[in-house]
């Protein structure tokens, strides 16, 4: 499962259709999240204009891992991170509030020559989570993050095989 916040217009449409459509622009890159906290981070739970709703995306592991298979890492060479298909890029996890954990999240940026294939071929499923996220974030902003915490999404670590590891894992990676 990976997430992503968008505009309400978006998001609509990509629930009434299963998948994404327009208004999704398929011309641009997309960013997408295993780390359900680093997009509340990032989309400030989902009160952050053109992210006020927040999916969840099932994707295939085979699709997940081609993805990763054509990835670069951000920090790499300029010119190799301009010509990849798909970005990688470290963050520090995040706390429900927001604070920077001592552990790094993956985000991965889907490029315009892969982003029919994620959108047509690795989604298997889109749930809206925006009730939850807004749920969630009432509660801790009312000191009671231990019931905000039954909402958020147990994620576990993904086994990756271990040539993607060794590419795409500075010595941030946790192994």
């Amino acid at each position: 499962m990976v997430y992503q916040a968008y505009s309400p217009a978006i998001a609509d449409a990509a629930l009434r259709a299963g998948r994404f459509v327009a208004p999704f622009s398929f011309h641009r890159m997309t960013w997408i999240k295993p780390s359900f906290l680093w997009l509340m981070h990032r989309s400030n739970w989902a009160r952050k204009p053109g992210q006020e709703r927040v999916l969840a995306v099932r994707m295939t592991r085979e699709g997940w891992e081609e993805a990763l298979s054509q990835a670069v890492l951000t920090t790499a060479d300029p010119a190799a991170v301009a010509g990849a298909a798909v970005h990688v890029q470290w963050d520090p996890e995040r706390s429900p509030r927001g604070a920077a954990l001592n552990h790094y999240s993956i985000q991965v940026g889907i490029g315009r020559r892969l982003i029919r294939t994620f959108a047509d071929d690795w989604i298997v499923g889109l749930t809206d989570l925006t009730p939850q996220v807004r749920k969630a974030a009432t509660l801790i902003q009312t000191g009671q993050a231990a019931r905000a915490q039954r909402l958020i999404p147990t994620e576990r670590p993904y086994p990756l095989p271990r040539a993607l590891e060794d590419r795409l894992c500075p010595v941030t990676c946790s192994r």
